[in-house]
Parts: structure tokens; C-alpha cells; sequence
């Protein structure tokens, strides 16, 4: 049995994942995925194959706070990611965490979000 890395095994993770959830234009898939550098939180119907909102590090308003792509700017991103959604007319959502372990920057995004007014 070949050793697998980190990288394919969370690929793995997100395509068990994305079999059993799918976006709609009721109820869309809330992506949320994390580089490097960034994070970025899309809004998916998966039904139309359609963005209907999103935001992320690079966005002008995360720049305009000055934050940084840490557990503070993850709840900062949250916030905006959940009043981009109260734009769109988006309340509830399907949570999308791209295989990667609900900790961290990725529950920090989550609970702001809820905070906010997003149902999961």
C-alpha cells in the first residue's frame, strides 16, 4: 500500500464529501476552502452550476480592516461572507468545509457566520 500525503488524502475527504451534499437555489452549498496565502467563501447552486455570492482575503473590504488571513480574519470573513448572503437573499445553507477538519480558521469562519444570521 503506497503512503499517501496529506494533500491527496484531504482530496479524498472532499469528494466523499461532495457525494453526499449539493447545493440549491433555496438552500446553497457554503464552500469555504483555505490556501496558503488565503480563504475564500462561495455561495454555490449546484442545481444551475451558479456563484450566487462570495468573498474571500482579497476582497476590498477585508483589505479595508486591515486583517490578515488568521483566526481573527476568519471571523471577520465570516461576517462578510454572511452579509453577502443577507444581500443575495440566502438564509440557509448546506456547509461545504472542502475536506479539511472543522477547527480552527474553518470553525472560526463557521460560527461567525451563524452569528451573523446563516442557518447551517
Amino acid at each position: 500500500m503506497a503512503v499517501k500525503d496529506k494533500k491527496e488524502l484531504r482530496i479524498r475527504r472532499h469528494l466523499r464529501i461532495r457525494k453526499k451534499i449539493s447545493g440549491t437555489a433555496e438552500r446553497p452549498r457554503f464552500v469555504v476552502s483555505i490556501t496558503t496565502n488565503n480563504i475564500y467563501c462561495q455561495f454555490i447552486d449546484d442545481v444551475n452550476g451558479v456563484t450566487l455570492a462570495s468573498t474571500s482575503t482579497l476582497s476590498a473590504e477585508f483589505k479595508a480592516a486591515n486583517a490578515r488571513p488568521n483566526l481573527a480574519g476568519a471571523e471577520l470573513l465570516g461576517k462578510l461572507a454572511a452579509e453577502r448572503a443577507a444581500a443575495a437573499n440566502i438564509s440557509e445553507v448546506v456547509f461545504d468545509r472542502c475536506g479539511y477538519k472543522f477547527h480552527g480558521r474553518m470553525k472560526a469562519i463557521a460560527d461567525a457566520a451563524r452569528a451573523n444570521g446563516l442557518k447551517f
